[in-house]
């Protein structure tokens, strides 16, 4: 496995992305994976990539930019040496109901058949509403022992999953047993630490890390990415967040 950050922790930062990239590549990160490109210039950013040493581990893009324009989508990410595009928030009504399920379930693999055209893999990335348990009813409460919107969503689709370990560990499910479960399906994983819902730096939380590290690892994942949500200082979760990562991957 490699290490990388997701950029939407710097996001605080009072920086060009050029500019993120460098403050990145003087860590033991070895990628990056991308919240959008804002105003900057794909060649501009691949300039920076090749400088810095970084790969372009993954691209978050809204799943509204993705159906409007994902020829262009593709375009500036394979520019940026960018093979993987990611989904990374879908809220709760696409997960309401079994019926709710099937039709978000059905739009992503779509999205997946069409990347997959051009040659870039897809994958869907969890929060923690996603495991709102559907029992036998519509609706329901996360982690109530039932089936959950993300079980179904797995079991319907063969799409990549990013899971955020951070948010199934906030949600109640144990990471390790979903990792296992989910192997083969699951080139990024997001390791984030959290107390209860709140995200918290990498070893002051509930998160079992090098449990999840291990179960990564077997389950074929590729790239361990780093995210703190909401860091209350950045620079400093980003130095935490590789020196740990480079230490767990060791």
């Amino acid at each position: 496995m490699r290490s990388a950050i997701q950029l939407y922790t710097l996001r605080d930062l009072d920086d060009t992305l050029p500019e993120l990239l460098e403050r990145v590549g003087e860590t033991e990160f070895e990628g990056v994976e991308f919240a959008g490109l804002g105003d900057s210039n794909p060649d501009e950013i691949r300039g920076t990539l090749d400088d810095t040493g970084l790969d372009a581990a993954a691209a978050h893009v809204g799943i509204e930019d993705l159906e409007a324009d994902l020829d262009g989508v593709v375009e500036a990410y394979r520019t940026l040496g960018c093979d993987r595009i990611v989904v990374p928030y879908l809220d709760e009504t696409h997960f309401a109901s079994r019926q709710a399920v099937a039709d978000t379930g059905r739009r992503l693999a779509e999205l997946d058949a069409r990347l997959g055209d051009h040659g870039v893999r897809f994958g869907y990335h969890n929060h923690d509403h996603e495991f709102t348990d559907l029992g036998g009813e519509d609706g329901g409460q996360a982690n109530s022992g039932g089936e959950s919107a993300f079980d179904q969503l797995a079991d319907e689709t063969d799409i990549d999953l990013e899971l955020d370990v951070g948010w199934a560990t906030a949600a109640g499910r144990n990471p390790v047993e979903l990792l296992d479960h989910l192997r083969g399906r699951v080139p990024l994983v997001h390791l984030k630490d959290v107390a209860g819902t709140t995200p918290v730096e990498l070893g002051e939380g509930d998160l079992e890390i090098e449990e999840c590290v291990r179960a990564a690892s077997e389950a074929g994942t590729e790239w361990l990415v780093y995210e703190h949500d909401e860091p209350t200082d950045a620079e400093e979760s980003l130095r935490h967040g590789a020196e740990t990562l480079a230490e767990l991957l060791s």
